[in-house]
This record gives structure tokens, C-alpha cells and sequence, in this order.
């Protein structure tokens, strides 16, 4: 009985640590597990962070324009969306889309890959919980930090901006910010450095999107960047 009650206790540890370190990110650089999963294993990490406001504004829009149009205005998870994606998957583990910026920032700091109902289940509310502490600029900076953007370990704009195009994330144009986001979430398979077909017209499809989304972007407050 004893030994169900420190398991209880443990499993409910790891559960509440997430919440617990998220006020915490407030502040510094936090890695993802995939980052910390490479270190571990002894693979390459590139990744240098750069605060939003170094970054140019072309990427989080299209970023936006490409995994999450309504993040200015969510709660952490859209529920649209989510339906959409329910039902059109045979099953939960199938879904395909519907996650958010958020909840991707909550999978990747937080949890693992892949599609599973637990993970999902631990994924919702941890993404509430982070939209409800973290403001959303810090949302977007921390995600552009933590995105993997390139087939050898390159993690965050700006080692993506310099492996796809030898510059920084500081001046990458709206053609080249709608690449990036076009490789997402699979950089091992796309490529911005060397675009195929499938690649270039999606960048076309979210460039045009950023543009629209361009003026409704408050929440991020690009007009501030200096």
C-alpha cells in the first residue's frame, strides 16, 4: 500500500512540475526535450537565442500564417480548429493539425513527439495554463527559439535563418520567413535551403497569409521592434 502511495505521489510530481516551471519562464532561455534529448545522446545542438524583438517581424507571421491564424486571439487552444481536426481523423492518435502555437511550445518544453490520446490529455491544459501566465509575445519568442528548423540539430531562427540562407534571423526577408515556416514541423524532410515544388507553394500560401494576419498581429506588438 505504501509502495501505490509514493507511485501516486511521484506521478502526480511529474504531472504538476510543468506548471510549476512555467511562471519561471517568464524569464531566461529555456530549451526544449528534443534539444535536451540530442545533448543527451551526444548528437549536434546549434542553437543561438534571439529575443523577439531582434527578430524580424516577417517569421512570426508567418509562422503564424502557417500553424496558428487565430493565436492572437486563443486561450491556449483552439477549439475550432481542434474539432476540424478530430473529425477528420479516424481516430484521436490520427488527428493531424490543430495545435497551436501554445500547445506545440507545451509539447516541446514540456512532453514528447509523436500522436498519443495521453499525451494529447497532458498537452490541453498545460497549454491553457501557459497562455494564461506567459504574455503572448513571450509565447511566440520562446517558440521561434525552440523550433527545430534544420536536419542537424539546428534549433531557433536564427541557427535556421543561417543554415538556410548564411544570415541572421535580424534580416530575413517575407519570401525567405514564409520558407522557414513552410519546413515546419518536419525540417528533416523540407527544406528551406534547397526548396522543393511542395515547399515553394506553400511558402506562397503563408506569404500571402502573413500579409493579411500582418495587421491583426497586436498581441505580439511588431510595430515595436526597434
Amino acid at each position: 500500500m505504501r509502495a501505490v502511495r509514493w507511485a501516486f505521489f511521484i506521478v502526480l510530481a511529474v504531472i504538476a512540475l510543468p506548471y510549476v516551471l512555467t511562471p519561471l519562464y517568464l524569464f531566461g532561455q529555456p530549451v526544449s526535450t528534443p534539444m535536451l534529448w540530442r545533448w543527451v545522446t551526444g548528437q549536434p545542438v546549434d542553437r543561438r537565442y534571439m529575443p523577439l524583438d531582434a527578430i524580424a517581424p516577417a517569421l512570426p507571421l508567418s509562422v503564424m500564417a502557417a500553424e496558428d491564424g487565430r493565436f492572437c486571439s486563443h486561450f491556449g487552444v483552439d477549439l475550432h480548429e481542434l474539432r476540424d481536426a478530430i473529425q477528420d481523423a479516424d481516430d484521436i492518435t490520427e488527428a493531424r493539425g490543430g495545435s497551436t502555437i501554445t500547445q506545440q511550445v507545451a509539447k516541446n518544453l514540456f512532453l514528447w513527439g509523436g500522436r498519443s490520446f495521453l499525451r494529447k490529455a497532458l498537452e490541453l491544459p498545460l497549454a491553457l495554463w501557459i497562455d494564461l501566465v506567459l504574455p503572448k509575445r513571450r509565447i511566440m519568442e520562446i517558440y521561434l527559439n525552440i523550433a527545430e528548423w534544420g536536419p542537424n540539430g539546428q534549433f531557433g531562427a536564427e541557427a535556421g535563418a543561417r543554415y538556410a540562407f548564411g544570415k541572421s534571423a535580424r534580416t530575413l526577408g517575407a519570401h525567405q520567413a514564409a520558407l522557414m515556416a513552410a519546413i515546419l514541423p518536419n525540417p528533416v524532410t523540407r527544406s528551406a535551403r534547397r526548396p522543393g515544388p511542395g515547399v515553394r507553394r506553400l511558402a506562397g500560401i503563408y506569404l500571402r497569409r502573413a500579409h493579411r494576419i500582418g495587421g491583426a498581429a497586436d498581441c505580439l506588438a511588431l510595430h515595436r521592434r526597434r
